[in-house]
């Protein structure tokens, strides 16, 4: 009996549970005198002896599939058909793996004979143990079934011990993601101790030479090439932070306050949704469009003002593409801080004799200002977080070059490029790429808290 078999009768168990707790714990509702209600609503009975039934079974059915293998192949070993396997410890693994991969139908032939005789061994372990799991699973779900069906009354607080059921999960899942945020921060960071122990810091952050390599001779163990990353900093700062905002924020900006202030009711109800339709294309399609499309444009332009340097990779075509992206996101931010400043503060500048345009200027925008700074620097986090794009538009070389029309890169760029293939993971190199992610890690963390900072304050000023 298949685990996913096991589960579905377990959880049909917990139904006809649910079903039988609801009837009785109704029975109680019905038969109770005029003022005396149950402390708690049928549907809460019967989620508590559900959950009694499902959750322990539940449980024992995760321990018993990791125990099970370690089950199969034992009994395996203790049967007689395990006497044709060789002493030679790999050789019977190999053959015990290959009898397993027969009995679960993964492969159809085997390359050695003994896997094919001992594969209906296996096959016979496997239903036996499925079959010692299933029951145990179906039983334990009727004792925890019956035990909380013995405990249903009328005064019975069912509702109290759901309700911690559901904090605990809740508390469990709020855990999970803290745990696995902890989990990604220990780890670059573990990895980028590696990488300074053999780099230093002082190089790393203020050397202006990207130029990894491996070493590929014993004189060169340790660090080899050149690690500064300012170049790297630079070109995520020019795409993301400059480039890419000169086109997001006015046009964000001036969108949100077109969509809320000048736009009818029917204009805006098609408007906005097609903006930010431009929030759930796939980067890969933005990248395209920059490569094929925007840097060629840009190229030409480049070349006929007889600029030097201008590349069909370049920092002006990634920011370009990359400032409509996120687009919308300035947009919605501007769009929600505009529409929550009080009406009575538009309503009181017109009535002062201010035109729209200078109650749009000089009251709502300033009164709003702390939710469209919130939304930018949640933008630019955004921005240079960003890979594809840049990949398929910037090019990969490690310019420190203020020439929008020549080829930059990025951090998220190179650690894609150093982590790309068969990598040895004790070289500068490699390890590198968990340095430049701490380094992005870090500056992400800190716009994210700004931004919320900003727009919290916001809200506390006008809820």
């Amino acid at each position: 009996m298949s685990t996913a078999a096991i589960a579905l009768l377990v959880l049909g168990f917990g139904l006809l549970a649910w079903l039988a707790a609801r009837a009785k714990a109704t029975a109680f509702a019905v038969a109770a005198p005029g003022g005396n209600r149950p402390h708690s609503l049928p549907g809460y009975h019967g989620w508590y002896v559900a959950l009694w039934a499902v959750l322990p079974a539940l449980a024992f059915i995760g321990v018993w599939s990791a125990v099970s293998p370690g089950l199969v192949r034992q009994s395996v070993l203790e049967s007689p058909a395990a006497s044709i396997l060789p002493a030679e410890p790999l050789q019977r693994e190999a053959i015990l793996q290959e009898a397993r991969a027969l009995a679960d139908g993964a492969q159809q032939a085997a390359f050695n004979a003994e896997a094919t005789q001992i594969a209906p061994e296996f096959e016979r372990a496997q239903g036996r143990i499925g079959m010692i799991g299933g029951i145990a699973a179906l039983l334990l779900a009727f004792a925890g079934g019956a035990f909380g069906f013995t405990r249903l009354s009328p005064h019975f607080r069912a509702r109290t011990k759901v309700e911690r059921v559901v904090m605990a999960t809740l508390l469990i899942a709020s855990l999970i993601a803290i745990l696995t945020t902890l989990g990604i921060v220990l780890s670059l960071l573990f990895e980028s101790l590696r990488f300074f122990a053999l780099v230093s810091p002082i190089e790393f952050l203020f050397g202006t030479t990207w130029s990894p390599q491996t070493a590929i001779r014993a004189d060169q163990a340790g660090s080899s090439g050149s690690f500064g990353a300012i170049p790297l900093f630079w070109g995520t700062i020019f795409i993301g932070a400059i480039i890419a905002m000169l086109v997001a924020i006015p046009l964000g900006l001036l969108s949100a306050i077109y969509l809320t202030q000048y736009a009818s009711a029917r204009t805006r109800s098609w408007m906005k949704p097609l903006l930010e339709i431009l929030a759930g294309v796939p980067t890969v399609v933005y990248g395209y469009f920059a490569a094929l499309t925007v840097a060629p444009a840009i190229r030409s332009f480049g070349q006929t003002l007889g600029i030097p340097g201008a590349s069909s990779e370049s920092a002006l075509a990634a920011g370009l593409v990359m400032g409509i992206m996120i687009i919308p996101f300035v947009s919605s931010m501007a769009d929600d801080s505009i529409a929550a400043v009080p009406q009575a503060m538009r309503d009181g500048s017109l009535a002062m004799g201010a035109t729209t345009s200078e109650t749009i200027k000089r009251v709502l925008v300033p009164a709003a200002l702390p939710g469209v700074v919130g939304g930018v620097l949640l933008a630019v986090s955004r921005a240079i977080g960003e890979t594809m794009i840049v990949v398929m538009a910037a090019g990969l070389a490690a310019n420190l070059t203020a020439n929008p029309f020549a080829s930059v890169t990025t951090v998220t760029t190179q650690i894609v490029q150093l982590l790309t293939g068969d990598q040895e993971f004790d070289s500068a190199k490699t390890l590198a790429a968990f340095a430049l992610g701490l380094v992005l890690f870090i500056v992400t963390l800190l716009l994210n808290i700004v931004a919320l900072r900003v727009v919290k304050r916001y809200r506390e000023a006008y809820e």
